[in-house]
């Protein structure tokens, strides 16, 4: 008898523990829904031409709560989708910011000078996966792709991570992304004495999976706000180039961890914002702040970095940012936006002719014709491309919305960043012509295809 009542209560428990950790596991999911919302409607607000000489973002926490005392709360653009919706007190992440704002990624460890351990890990997961009927659905902790983002087709409402049961359901290592090579099998940083050119890259090219093992560390940068994220195994023969991030409008850069990672493990330094006010000026502190790293012996990345080499990248307001970058500091060469685009077309056109600007965009995203303007500009003169994500999956809103680029198409920025910084010449064939990988190919590992033109290359 006592045997049975031990049995019973170890059965007990076993299943309180599962379900405690259900509900903690749909609170992740629940925040990393909530933060792509409100970037959307940040995005949104700043699309008026009214006072389109803005760029820096006040407190967004203040933005949009009350249409009656917010005159700049309703969207006059043409190109956008009618007034902001009141946001509903009740909501702790009504904030009408960027679609991530306000979320603390989850996965990130307390303590600020803790280091992620490499993507082989159970510990490298960070985007839960929500089912096609909201259901949180359990995580392969092997994956490295976050799940697919969309947004909803009304203005002002909140985009939330979908995933098809097809396709965008947890993938184990050997269907998605594989999780980086282990330290027994990891690229070896050549010792030669001849010194190779160019910049470090990852031996391993494929975009669609992480690469290397990457140290990550929140809490950090000239305001102890950002992410710095970069290869454990740094080069000792070449030069690393610098990547930074920009968040969507008012949202932690932790909501981002995928592309961070994705990034770094391909053989970038990595320096995410803590934000993106989308004229340049976080973007600026950030590479002068990753110079003083390379100049000073007690940094990890002490004569590690080319800071000649930086592309620029970011969502929503965070490509606001990389465009103005590219526009206003010479040490950068390239910016990607993604889900982003100047609104009122006249961004694209101030990028020198030595350094070159793409354009990503949803097919149902509210930056869409932002994007297009952008781009259509007669007076774009820099190498440049406009690139569509389309045929996603039939969700609340019709397919690939405002967050799409940052996580069910990284892999377009890690392929650009490696072409335009690495040096990856190969690569415009994949960009630039008739037919080509992201011109016309599928979205690998994903629902859609890409569909994309260019000009000036």
């Amino acid at each position: 008898m006592k045997s049975k009542y031990f049995k019973n209560l170890a059965k007990g428990l076993v299943v309180a523990g599962a379900a405690f950790a259900l509900v903690n596991c749909g609170d992740a999911a629940d925040q990393v829904n909530n933060a792509i919302a409100d970037a959307q409607q940040q995005y949104q607000q700043q699309q008026n031409p009214a006072d389109s000489s803005q760029t820096t973002v006040t407190d967004p926490t203040q933005q949009g709560t009350d249409p009656a005392t917010n005159p700049s709360q309703t969207v006059t653009d043409p190109a956008q989708q009618g007034t902001v919706t009141p946001v509903d007190p009740a909501d702790p992440n009504a904030t009408p910011t960027d679609p991530n704002q306000g979320v603390t990624d989850p996965t990130q460890p307390a303590d600020s000078s803790q280091t992620v351990q490499p993507a082989d890990t159970a510990a490298q997961v960070t985007e839960p996966v929500v089912g096609p009927g909201g259901e949180q659905q359990p995580v392969d902790t092997t994956a490295t792709n976050p799940p697919a983002i969309s947004s909803s087709s009304a203005a002002g409402s909140d985009p939330v991570p979908t995933s098809s049961s097809a396709v965008d359901s947890p993938k184990s290592s050997s269907s998605e992304a594989v999780k980086p090579a282990s330290s027994s099998s990891e690229q070896v940083v050549s010792s030669s004495s001849a010194a190779p050119k160019g910049v470090f890259l990852a031996s391993g090219k494929e975009e669609e999976k992480d690469q290397l093992q990457v140290e990550y560390k929140t809490d950090t940068g000239w305001d102890r706000g950002g992410i710095l994220a970069y290869p454990k195994q740094l080069s000792n023969d070449q030069k690393h180039a610098v990547v930074v991030w920009g968040p969507g409008g008012g949202t932690k850069p932790g909501a981002y961890e995928g592309m961070i990672r994705r990034l770094a493990s391909h053989g970038f330094v990595v320096i995410a914002l803590k934000e993106s006010p989308g004229d340049a000026s976080q973007a600026i502190k950030a590479i002068d702040w990753m110079d003083q790293q390379n100049k000073d012996s007690n940094s990890p990345l002490y004569n590690k970095l080319d800071l000649n080499t930086v592309g620029c990248s970011g969502h929503s307001m965070g490509g606001l940012e990389s465009e103005q970058a590219v526009i206003k500091d010479k040490r950068v060469l390239t910016a990607f936006l993604n889900n982003s685009g100047d609104w009122n077309g006249n961004g694209a056109n101030k990028v020198p002719t030595d350094r070159s600007i793409a354009i990503l965009y949803g097919e149902v995203g509210m930056e869409k014709d932002n994007a297009k303007n952008d781009y259509n500009n007669q007076g774009v003169r820099a190498p440049a491309c406009l690139i569509e994500m389309n045929g996603g999956p039939r969700n609340s809103e019709g397919g690939y919305g405002h967050g799409s680029g940052s996580w069910d198409g990284m892999a377009a920025t890690v392929a650009w960043m490696r072409w335009h910084l690495g040096g990856e010449t190969e690569r415009k064939a994949d960009f630039v012509g008739s037919t080509g990988k992201y011109i016309d190919g599928s979205i690998i590992g994903k629902q859609g295809h890409w569909k994309t033109q260019c000009k000036n290359f």
